[in-house]
């Protein structure tokens, strides 16, 4: 059962946050956002659009220039230390101690929130064994595999039970197998449990399939801040990729379609929103073609995606 009711306000409030450095460079440029309890929400953008930043931040590893920020009702600068303990992240990279063994570095990130060795010992177990860890828990971490280092990287984050998850391209480098393994748990964290999860990814499809709600940042600003629902309604076309039964050489002309041939059997076609696939099929055998194959080239997030922090 959630225990989200013992806290008020959103999960993530960020009002009129700017970052400047000391090169000049201005990396947030006075943003607001928010993030309500229990949502899976997706924060994205471009290298260098001020996600790490605004992570760093939230997370009291970057000091900001102006604006405020708390968590669950708890301002960072008032209660940082109320703040941090409803709080887990998980860095792009590995930051612990190589040669600890696994369930060690689980063990001590419980002592920094303040939990007795016997209980971080029984919480170190449970999230370990949760991830697929356990039988790796003697050995030194720079033993594991990077699929291995990503899982470690979780359950270190979430050995004190944090409302909320932060997720910085957790599963960059990690096999598909592994990935779909990790969000099948992570969804059950969010949808059981009640835990709040931030997700930064360059895996559109992830957001697309996993969140709620997304914001997209470029240069500092927030372009965007919706449902996912709400946005990917806002695309009017699409790219699909068709596969043919056999190679066409000479290339059929449909001149009701806008078609790219990448090879003699395989095209791209641009379609409205809403283009039923027997009109397409209909189309296609007018023209004497057999297909073996379709699906959209790119996901639809990703085509919004770029069309938004395009310059």
């Amino acid at each position: 059962m959630s225990l989200l009711s013992e806290y008020s306000g959103p999960a993530l409030s960020i009002s009129g946050l700017k970052k400047v450095y000391d090169n000049g460079h201005v990396a947030l440029k006075g943003i607001n956002l928010e993030v309500s309890q229990g949502d899976f929400f997706a924060l994205l953008g471009p290298n260098g659009a001020g996600k790490s930043t605004t992570l760093g931040i939230v997370s009291g590893l970057v000091n900001k220039t102006e604006g405020k920020v708390s968590l669950f009702g708890k301002d960072i600068d008032g209660d940082i230390y109320g703040a941090k303990r409803l709080l887990g992240v998980v860095p792009q990279e590995f930051n612990f101690n190589q040669f600890e063994k696994v369930q060690d570095i689980v063990v001590t990130q419980a002592g920094y929130y303040g939990i007795p060795v016997k209980k971080a010992r029984v919480l170190s177990e449970k999230y370990l064994k949760a991830l697929g860890l356990w039988e790796k828990r003697g050995v030194p971490s720079r033993m594991l595999s990077g699929g291995m280092k990503r899982r470690l990287m979780i359950a270190r984050a979430l050995v004190h039970e944090p409302k909320l998850l932060i997720l910085d391209e957790p599963t960059a480098g990690v096999d598909i197998e592994l990935r779909q393994s990790m969000w099948v748990y992570l969804q059950a964290l969010n949808e059981e449990l009640g835990t709040t999860i931030i997700l930064t990814t360059h895996y559109l499809e992830e957001a697309e399939s996993l969140c709620n709600n997304i914001a997209i940042i470029n240069e500092g600003d927030i372009v965007k801040n919706t449902s996912m629902r709400e946005l990917l309604q806002e695309l009017h076309k699409q790219t699909l990729l068709v596969e043919l039964t056999r190679d066409y050489p000479e290339r059929p002309c449909m001149e009701s379609l806008e078609l790219v041939w990448q090879d003699d059997h395989c095209f791209e076609v641009a379609v409205e929103k809403g283009t039923a696939i027997n009109d397409l099929f209909e189309v296609f055998n007018k023209a004497g073609i057999s297909v073996s194959g379709i699906g959209p080239k790119s996901n639809r997030l990703e085509t919004l995606f770029v069309d938004m922090v395009r310059k």
